[in-house]
C-alpha cells in the first residue's frame, strides 16, 4: 500500500474529520487548584486515581502506537499536572522513538519545570506549553487556588529556555473581573522573547468550575484592547485545525494567539481525541462519557487501532457549535482529560 492509499484508508468521523492529534493525560492529580478547572472547594486535596488505576508506561506506548496506525501525528502529554507523574522523562523517551509521531509536546503549570526541563528535552520532548494566568504574584496565587507562586513558574520558563526550548506557548485563561488587568503586562514581559502568549476564553467544561458566561472575555475584545497598544496583523494558521487565531505585532515583537472556544468555535475541523489517565477515550473536550480502551489494549496495538477506527468513525461531536441548542449534558471535568 502506498502513502496515498494508506491515508485514504484512515478513519473519518461522521462529519468527515480525520484523527490527527492525541491529548494524553498521564495523571489526573494536580498541585494547583485553579478555579476554572479544579476548584479547591470542589476537588479534594488528595484527588487522583491510584497508581494501579493509571495506564502503565507499557500500556501508554502500545496505545500511542495504535493511535499512529489510525492517523495520529501529534501527541501532547497533559494531566492534571503531568510533571507529577513519576519518571516522566522515561515515558517521553519511549514515545519520542515511535515512528509516525511528528510532534511531541507537553502542557504544564510550570511549578515543577525547573527540575525537569533538561531531562524532558534530552528525552525528546519537542515543545512546551506553560499555563500562566497572571504576572502579579497575588493574582497568580489566587487563581492557582493559593497553591502556586508566579516566581517559581518564571524560573521554570527560564530553565526550559536554558534546556533548549526556544518557542514556548504561554496560555492565559482570562476571567472578567479577575485577571483582565494581566493581559498587557504578560505581553509586555514576553514580547520579543520568541515565546507566544495565547489568551483563552473561560469555558464551560465540566460541572465544578461555576462557569458564568458573564465572566467570559471574548477574544475579539482582547484583540482590540491589545491592538490599541501594539498594532497587530493577522497570520495564517500553521496547520488545519489550529485552535488559536494568530496575530503578529506590526513592530516585529513576535505574535499573540486567541482561543475563542466560546465566541468562535472551531469544531468544524477538530481532529483531536483525548485519553484519560485510566485509559478512557473522549472524542470531545465536552464529552459526557468515554470509552474504556483497556480491553482493546489487551489485544495489542492492532487491537487498539481497530477499536479506534470503529469509535472514531461514529464520532459526531460539535458541542461548541451547538452550545445552547443541544440538550443539557454533564461534561467530564477538564482536569480528567487535559484541556
Amino acid at each position: 500500500m502506498n502513502a496515498l492509499q494508506a491515508r485514504a484508508s484512515l478513519p473519518l468521523d461522521r462529519l468527515g474529520r480525520p484523527l490527527r492529534d492525541l491529548r494524553l493525560s498521564v495523571i489526573d492529580a494536580c498541585n494547583f487548584r485553579c478555579g476554572y478547572c479544579m476548584p479547591a472547594d470542589r476537588v479534594a486535596d488528595d484527588h487522583g486515581t491510584s497508581a494501579a488505576s493509571r495506564l502503565s508506561f507499557d500500556q501508554i506506548e502500545t496505545l500511542v502506537r495504535g493511535f499512529v496506525q489510525v492517523g495520529v501525528r501529534k501527541l501532547r502529554l497533559t494531566g492534571g499536572e503531568p510533571l507529577l507523574r513519576r519518571h516522566l522523562p522515561e515515558l517521553v523517551a519511549r514515545l519520542a522513538r515511535i515512528p509516525g509521531i511528528e510532534d511531541l509536546a507537553l502542557t504544564t503549570n510550570g511549578a515543577l519545570l525547573t527540575g525537569q526541563a533538561r531531562a524532558l528535552r534530552e528525552a525528546g520532548l519537542r515543545r512546551l506549553t506553560v499555563s500562566l494566568d497572571a504576572l502579579d504574584p497575588a493574582v497568580f496565587r489566587a487563581m492557582s487556588g493559593n497553591r502556586g507562586e508566579v516566581g517559581t513558574v518564571l524560573e521554570g520558563i527560564a530553565a526550559a529556555e536554558a534546556a533548549g526550548f526556544t518557542r514556548l506557548k504561554l496560555n492565559c485563561v482570562v476571567l472578567r473581573g479577575v485577571n483582565e488587568d494581566q493581559v498587557l503586562p504578560l505581553l509586555e514581559r514576553f514580547r520579543g522573547t520568541g515565546h507566544v502568549v495565547r489568551f483563552i476564553e473561560y469555558m464551560d467544561v465540566g460541572t465544578c468550575n461555576g462557569w458564568d458566561p458573564a465572566q467570559v472575555v471574548r477574544a475579539e475584545e482582547l484583540r482590540e484592547r491589545i491592538a490599541a497598544r501594539w498594532p497587530l496583523r493577522p497570520l495564517a494558521a500553521d496547520y488545519t485545525g489550529e485552535v488559536a487565531r494568530r496575530y503578529a505585532f506590526a513592530d516585529g515583537g513576535g505574535e499573540v494567539g486567541f482561543i475563542g472556544s466560546v465566541s468562535a468555535p472551531f469544531c468544524g475541523d477538530c481532529h483531536r481525541a483525548r485519553v484519560s489517565a485510566d485509559g478512557h477515550l473522549y472524542t470531545c473536550l465536552f464529552a459526557d462519557s468515554g470509552q474504556d480502551l483497556k480491553p482493546a489494549l489487551a489485544e495489542g496495538e492492532q487491537g487498539v487501532a481497530e477499536a479506534l477506527a470503529r469509535l472514531w468513525s461514529a464520532r459526531e461531536d460539535r458541542y461548541s457549535e451547538i452550545r445552547g441548542q443541544a440538550p443539557a449534558r454533564r461534561p467530564i471535568e477538564m482536569y480528567l482529560i487535559g484541556g
